[in-house]
């Protein structure tokens, strides 16, 4: 399992957001990470560090398609057919807020899906409020309301309200239970996985 971590900040830090990313430090540019080879690495290349984690081999070939997400590595796998077609970098539910393990399939697609639960509440000229906030929660200031946050490329996991969709990877379990993925893979798995795609969750 690929960890990169926060400088200077503490590990146990990582684990206190969401699907939305809960800290202000983890939207900033110049926040660093420490790769696992001792590298310094800054966020705006973060998506190019999962994606050399990640590939894709499944044009042209044939076969139903299946998903599994192992938790343990961080990483979802994509089956042609029962052949290995596809891999990719995830980053799952943080302590608190686990990707529930099993079986599902997926029920609902949506390339601008958006988060009922939690995002920002902006005001009327969109600008931001308050952020990272968990509606029906947080309390609405005068004259907000709520933006939920963005989930790209949305695919939706039985009636759960977990799903895997685009999102920002720092390396750890950091979503609200979410599987979020870079946005190279998401756009491919949510090609080639049509609704009814069994996707099972492993630890």
């Amino acid at each position: 399992m690929n960890l990169f971590v926060l400088i200077p900040l503490a590990l146990a830090a990582l684990f206190a957001g969401g699907c939305a990313n809960y800290d202000t430090r983890l939207n900033n540019a110049k926040t660093s990470y420490l790769g696992t080879d001792g590298s310094i690495i800054s966020r705006s290349s973060t998506s190019t560090l999962a994606d050399k984690n990640s590939y894709w081999d499944g044009d042209g070939v044939a076969g139903a398609p299946s998903i599994v997400i192992d938790l343990s590595e961080q990483q979802a796998s994509f089956y042609k057919g029962g052949k290995l077609v596809g891999v990719s970098a995830i980053s799952s539910g943080r302590e608190g807020f686990g990707t529930p393990t099993g079986n599902y399939k997926i029920t609902q697609k949506n390339t601008d899906h958006a988060s009922n639960l939690y995002g920002d509440y902006v005001n009327a000229q969109g600008d931001v409020v308050v952020k990272n906030v968990t509606f029906k929660k947080d309390p609405v200031p005068p004259g907000a309301h709520f933006a939920g946050s963005p989930m790209p490329f949305f695919m939706r996991l039985g009636r759960s309200a977990v799903g895997l969709h685009q999102g920002f990877l720092p390396g750890v379990p950091d979503s609200h239970g979410c599987i979020r993925m870079p946005e190279r893979m998401v756009k491919i798995f949510f090609a080639n996985a049509p609704a009814g795609t069994p996707v099972s969750i492993v630890e």
